[in-house]
């Protein structure tokens, strides 16, 4: 065989090669956004600028898209979106926006895996930020941003501010779900729990390359009301202490019905519900007890996970 024939059969055997073993995934962070839906956008306007009263709205007086559409930072690098809707769904949860270090890269991975990946189309009043979204097994809206080297990391390097350090929704089949999030994005179980003992209600999943996690809410029945409906569509927003915390809402002139308790996790917690009963949980960073049912199998938030991510310039 002749020095070119040589070249072409390698080359032909690095293309079935790498058609057949993609590039590795992309790192992924953490949660980058988290947008609820709202029937009633002035009351939940209201009810955002009071709980997360460290958040400015990201609007304009002259965009009514973004006036009805709101964001909130929660910190440098984390958004709370509220969108408007005439209808409520079953789901509150619109979508949980992952940040990414190679969107490009990312949308290649997820098509080699056979998974739809779309740009999604926005309003021109809309920040110009690249999003690439798919739908999970389930149906629940995922989206991806990619984090630059001018953004700061998710190693939560400060520990008395405020932040998005989960978010939950209803999940039908588990096996369906990790197939998409543990098998094809990486993320792993962090704890998981019930109820009762021996009973799995709550299975946290954490993002690969940080501590955000992703949990399900398990055993759902089927014709579960508006109100447990909104128990199990959440985000949590991690703090250095619950009983600050909850003296700040109160300052703040937050009216809430529960306490502050110590959940099945070991965690402290306190649950506020916005004005369509989306449940927006303020928890500690980590346990201070012993939780039940599991051992924690991954980084606290608060904890150096990846100090190779892209830093703040």
């Amino acid at each position: 065989m002749n020095r070119w024939a040589v070249t072409l059969a390698v080359l032909l055997c690095s293309v079935a090669v790498s058609a057949d073993d993609p590039s590795p995934r992309p790192r992924i962070f953490g949660i980058a956004q988290v947008t609820v839906l709202t029937t009633h956008p002035r009351a939940a306007q209201e009810f955002y600028s009071k709980v997360l009263r460290i958040m400015q709205p990201t609007h304009c007086a002259h965009c009514d898209h973004v006036m009805a559409n709101p964001r909130y930072s929660v910190n440098h690098h984390q958004l709370v979106g509220v969108q408007s809707t005439l209808d409520a769904p079953r789901n509150l949860i619109e979508s949980i926006t992952f940040a990414t270090d190679d969107l490009g890269a990312l949308r290649r991975y997820l098509e080699f895996h056979k998974i739809a990946a779309r740009v999604p189309d926005q309003p021109q009043s809309s920040p110009a930020t690249e999003l690439l979204t798919v739908s999970d097994p389930e149906g629940h809206k995922i989206s991806f941003v990619q984090w630059t080297q001018g953004m700061p990391t998710l190693t939560h390097e400060t520990l008395d501010r405020r932040e998005i350090i989960h978010a939950g929704f209803v999940v039908k089949d588990r096996a369906a779900e990790d197939a998409f999030y543990k098998d094809v994005l990486g993320f792993h179980v962090y704890w998981h729990g019930g109820m009762k003992d021996g009973t799995d209600d709550w299975v946290d999943m954490q993002v690969p390359d940080g501590t955000d996690w992703l949990e399900y809410m398990l055993n759902v029945p089927a014709n579960a009301d508006h109100h447990t409906l909104g128990v199990m569509d959440h985000m949590a927003i991690g703090v250095a202490d619950i009983h600050t915390a909850n003296d700040e809402l109160v300052a703040a002139g937050v009216k809430f019905s529960e306490k502050p308790q110590i959940g099945r996790d070991g965690k402290w917690q306190l649950n506020l519900y916005d004005p369509d009963g989306t449940r927006v949980e303020f928890m500690e960073r980590k346990p201070t007890q012993q939780p039940c049912c599991s051992r924690y199998l991954g980084p606290h938030p608060g904890e150096q996970v990846n100090p190779q991510a892209p830093s703040a310039q």
